[in-house]
């Protein structure tokens, strides 16, 4: 399991979490990336997206929404996967703000086969805007 002190591991049981949520759920152009999220208690959430014309919502974003609806407020990793065998995807802009800003020490699990690895999400947005730091307390 990869933690957010320990990025060189990458957390493989997530990994295959998502890619069975893809190989079992995926069905069409509605469902086509599975995301998956470990929980700080070391459950595994799951979620598909939900591709429609006006912008739905990425797998990551629904991932959120799921581990929420669980009470799952603490992920530790996240990582995103294609339908068709496409394997780990990067996730988009967005996601990786809102995942920044949702769970700022977050570890994000990007790269293709062998080459897989886990790294900060800030890592993947240098020089963001970290909503947080914005807002009056």
């Amino acid at each position: 399991m990869s933690t957010t002190s320990d990025r060189t591991s990458v957390d493989q049981e997530l990994v295959e979490a998502a890619l069975e949520v893809a190989r079992r759920y995926a069905r069409g152009d509605n469902h086509t990336v599975a995301a998956a999220g470990r929980n700080a208690d070391g459950r595994i959430v799951t979620a598909l997206n939900a591709y429609h014309f006006t912008g739905g919502p990425c797998a990551e974003l629904v991932l959120i929404g799921a581990a929420a609806g669980q009470g799952a407020y603490e992920l530790t990793t996240v990582v995103a996967v294609g339908d068709r065998e496409r394997g780990v995807i990067p996730p988009c802009g967005r996601c990786r703000q809102v995942l920044l800003d949702y769970f700022p020490e977050v570890g994000v699990i990007v790269g293709q086969g062998a080459e897989l690895r886990t790294v900060p999400v800030s890592a993947l947005l240098p020089g963001a805007y970290v909503w947080a730091d914005h807002q009056e307390d």
